[in-house]
Order: structure tokens, then sequence, then C-alpha cells
């Protein structure tokens, strides 16, 4: 008999033991009450069949167990089902009539009980969940110990202290069964609960890195990570254009003064090196590649350890916003020469005219031999005078009248006087028009002063061998000017400072020539480019919106 109660309890810890092996994956959730109900079922079967009986036939074995287990964490259809097997498997077994008497009061008082708690089960805590199951037991052990002492009394039975003995063992054992039987599933569901848990927090983490990820690769800043040693570990899309033509594998793992390193950056020492030597924060100017970046290099610091786990450096592209400071500058120029030039022009003008005046009548009556002084003097009064024209020409805010014409009738009209002062320097002179020319909105006065002054700037960058030629294209939205020479060149440094007022290369010059265009391309909505090579020439292009475009 109690190897039938050991094997008893064997058979009723069988359910959860197949629930533990069977239930290891938050996708069999849905079905887990479906299992529960069934192993309990089968169990139940299991457990009639090697039950132990004793001397006066009584049936023990542990049932009801498979009943509460598979109730609680089968739901209600699950309690429905087990409860028709319990009573199908309890009734063959009764032959008296205070048997069934007790079944059914056993039912009337577990079933409300059961099912009351079964809808609400599954979501209450663990210490909640066992409150629940000890008042069923109690409820079960008060009938077992009811059946159990009329059949002593029924019997008359005189060896109590046995019989008593083995009911007081099975108690314990249908306590240790159930009790063991809800603390293995708690164990399993609360695996499978922190498994699900885990995928959630590990979604949500992915997805934020996901979002940081697009939104770094995304930003229009220059965003680098470095390690603990300075050496490259991730790089954003912005940074890989600036980098090109490397490509990301060529990057990673690398540090930057291997990456980014020109003569041109005025870093003395590197950032990353400066924030790994005890600097929390640098910020630098730097120019890479002809753009200029503003940057700040930083920590990145490991919590809560507060130590050093890698660098971030952030670099943004300010190179429009300091063109833009630059032409803000040079407006701020304009606009002093213009000042200059209202209050002086007039002013110094008439007494230039007064001067002109009598050094040619001077010269009239002047000896031969001294002649030829006078003409030095009036060739650098008519030099002071285009210089004070110039300033009035750069410094007019006007409205010009623009008419509607051809620009290589405007280009035929002076082609001569460029083909003449290039002969007159000994320079050769080439023009290579387009076939097509569309109409343009133009000043032509403006217009000729323009290609004029570009064309003698060429060829005062020339020596007596040089080739000046002026080509024109035909785009879709625009029509480009080209004036070309094989001069010495123009640096990358100077490039940017042609067009500042009073900045020239020359010796002679007066910094007020090309300013002076720029402000009549301007006037005709277009743009000048210059593009130059020390040693091969340079190139002056001018592009023209064609009226009704939108080009800029």
């Amino acid at each position: 008999m109690w190897k039938d109660t050991l094997l008893q309890t064997l058979i009723a810890l069988l359910p959860v033991f197949a629930f533990m092996i069977w239930y290891d994956r938050p996708e069999r959730s849905r079905y887990a009450s479906v299992f529960m109900g069934i192993c309990c079922g089968i169990t139940m079967l299991l457990t009639v069949q090697y039950a132990a009986i004793n001397d006066f036939g009584q049936s023990f074995d542990y049932r009801v167990v498979m009943l509460l287990v598979g109730s609680l964490y089968g739901g209600v259809p699950a309690a429905m089902l087990l409860t028709v097997l319990y009573v199908a498997t309890r009734i063959p077994q009764y032959h008296d009539l205070w048997q069934y008497i007790l079944l059914a009061l056993f039912l009337l008082v577990l079933l409300p009980l059961l099912f009351t708690r079964v809808a609400t089960f599954q979501q209450r805590g663990y210490s909640d969940r066992i409150k629940q199951v000890t008042w069923l037991i109690i409820t079960v052990l008060a009938f077992y110990f009811v059946g159990h002492t009329i059949i002593l009394i029924e019997n008359h039975i005189n060896d109590l202290r046995s019989e008593i003995t083995f009911v007081l063992l099975y108690g314990i054992g249908f306590l240790f069964v159930t009790y063991a039987s809800v603390h293995l599933a708690e164990t399993t569901y609360e695996r499978v609960r922190m498994q699900s848990q885990l995928r959630v927090v590990s979604q949500k983490y992915l997805n934020e890195m996901r979002k940081l990820q697009q939104l770094i690769d995304n930003t229009p800043l220059v965003v680098a990570f470095f390690d603990g040693q300075g050496r490259l570990t991730h790089v954003n899309e912005e940074a890989l254009k600036h980098a090109h033509p490397l490509k990301r594998k060529d990057v990673i793992g690398q540090s930057m003064p291997s990456l980014f390193w020109r003569d041109d950056m005025p870093f003395e020492v590197s950032p990353i090196d400066r924030v790994m030597r005890g600097e929390e924060k640098v910020t630098e100017i730097a120019r890479f590649k002809g753009r200029t970046f503003f940057t700040v290099t930083c920590t990145v610091l490991e919590a809560p350890s507060v130590q050093l786990e890698g660098i971030l450096f952030v670099g943004q592209d300010i190179t429009e916003l300091q063109r833009l400071k630059d032409e803000v500058d040079r407006m701020e120029r304009l606009s002093l020469v213009g000042q200059m030039a209202a209050s002086i022009t007039h002013e110094i003008r008439n007494p230039m005219a007064v001067i002109r005046g009598f050094i040619q009548l001077l010269n009239e009556r002047s000896a031969v031999d001294q002649q030829s002084y006078f003409r030095i003097v009036l060739d650098e009064l008519d030099r002071a005078n285009a210089i004070i024209n110039d300033f009035l020409s750069l410094a007019q805010n006007r409205i010009v009248q623009k008419e509607s014409g051809n620009l290589h009738d405007l280009l035929n009209d002076v082609i001569p006087l460029i083909w003449a002062d290039a002969n007159m320097r000994g320079q050769v002179f080439e023009a290579k028009l387009c076939d097509n020319m569309d109409m343009l909105e133009l000043n032509s006065k403006e217009i000729k002063q323009l290609i004029l002054n570009l064309a003698r700037n060429g060829m005062e960058a020339m020596n007596d061998k040089g080739v000046l030629r002026i080509e024109t294209l035909n785009f879709e939205d625009t029509i480009q000017l080209r004036v070309i020479d094989s001069g010495v060149g123009i640096s990358k440094e100077k490039q940017e400072r042609l067009f500042e007022p009073f900045y020239t290369t020359k010796a002679n010059g007066t910094g007020l020539g090309l300013p002076l265009c720029l402000s009549i391309v301007e006037r005709h909505n277009g743009k000048i480019h210059v593009e130059s090579v020390l040693g091969q020439g340079t190139t002056i292009i001018v592009s023209f919106c064609k009226p009704g475009r939108n080009c800029w």
C-alpha cells in the first residue's frame, strides 16, 4: 500500500513535469491551458487505475489534485470537463447512500469556490494564487477527514493508530502534491513570462537602437564614434560622403589622423588625442576638402562606473554659413565704398576737371621736351577719374534698364576691341560661340563693360605668348559665358577673396574690377564662378538664367 501511495505521488506530479518540458517558448502560451487540462485529465485516469486500496476497500488517490490543478490552470472549459470526469470515476466506486450524499455535498461546496477562482486565477499574483489554493485544499481535506471518520465508525476499527497515521500521511501527501504542482506550474509560467518580457524589452531596445541609428545616419551632421584607444567604431552616412572614395569597411578601425588629417587642418594635436588626455570637450573650426566644419569632440562615459567608454566626434558643415558671412562682409564693404563714393565723388571730380584743363593749357604752351611730363600727369588724372567711375558703378544700387537681346550681338561689338588689345600685347585671341543663342534680358552697356573687364583681366594675367578664349554655351535653363586665359593661375586662397573690394593680385590694380563685374552679374540674375589651376590658367564662368526659368 505504501508503494501504491508513492506511485500515486509520482503520477500526480506528471502533468506539471510534462508542462515544464513542453511549455518552453512564449509562442505556446495560447495552448498552455489546453495542454494542462488534457494532461490533468489523463493523469486523473491513471490515478484511478493505480489507486491505493486499504483493508476496508477504500480507494486512496490524488484525482482531486488533478481536478484542482487542471481547473485552475486549464480555465473554465477544462474545469467543467474535469468535474464530469471526476464524478464519472467516483460514482462506480460508491456502494452506500451516505457516500453519494457526501459526494453531492462536496461538489456543492467545492465547485462554487473553484469556478469563482478559475476565471481570475491567471490574472492574480503568486501570493494570491497560493491563498486561493489553500482555501480549496482546506475544503477538500475537511470532506476527506469527515468521510474517513464515517468509515472508521461504521467498521468499528480497533487499530486506530495505524489507520489515523495512514490518513495523516495521505493528507500530507495531498498537501505536498498540490503545493508542488502549483509551485512548479508557477515557476514554468514565470520563466516563460520572463522570456516574453525579455523579448519585448529586447525588441524595444532594438527599435530604439534602430531609431537612433536612423537619426544618426540621416542627420545632416558628421557623426563618428571612437573607442577608448581612438579607433573608429561607427560612422554615419554624412561622414562617409566626405570620406569618399573610402567605404565604411575602409575606415572602421582607423584612427582620426589617418582618415581626416590634412595640411590645411589647424589641429596641432588631434581633438581625439586631446580628449583621451583628459579634456571633456573640444571645439574646433576645421577645413577639409574645401569645406569648413564646426567640430565638437567629447567623452562618452560608461555608467555607472563613469569610465571612458569612447569618444563622440560631431561636425557641422558651415561652409554655406561661412559663405553667407563672407557675403555679408562683402556687402558691408560695398556699402562703405558707396558711402565714400557718394561723399567725395563730386568734391574730387570738380577740382580734377579744373586741374586737367590747366594741365592741357600748360601742355600747349610748354616746350616740346616737357610735353611728355604733362602727358604723364594727364594719364594719371584719367586713371584717377576711371577709378572714381568704378567707385560710382560699384556703389550705385540702381535698377538697370534691360531689354531683350542676344549675347552674341554684344560680343560681336566688343570682339574687335579685345582682338586689337590682344594684338598690341602680342597675344592670341580666340572666340568660340555656340550655334544657337536664346534671348536674354540685358543691359547692353553693362554687359559690354563686364566682357571687357574680364577679357582685360585675362590678358593682364598672361605673357606675350598667351592665348585668350571666349566661349558661349546654351543650356536648357542657363546661358554661360566663359573667359579662359592661359596665365599663371590663381591659388585657392586667393580665389576666395577675388570679389572682395580693394583686394587685387595685380601690382597696379585697384581691387574694384571683379567686384564691379559681380555687381553687374547679380543685377542680371546671374552667377559668376572662378576655376583656376596654378600654372595652367584661369576660367571665369558667368551664368545667366533664361527668362521665366527658376535656376538658383
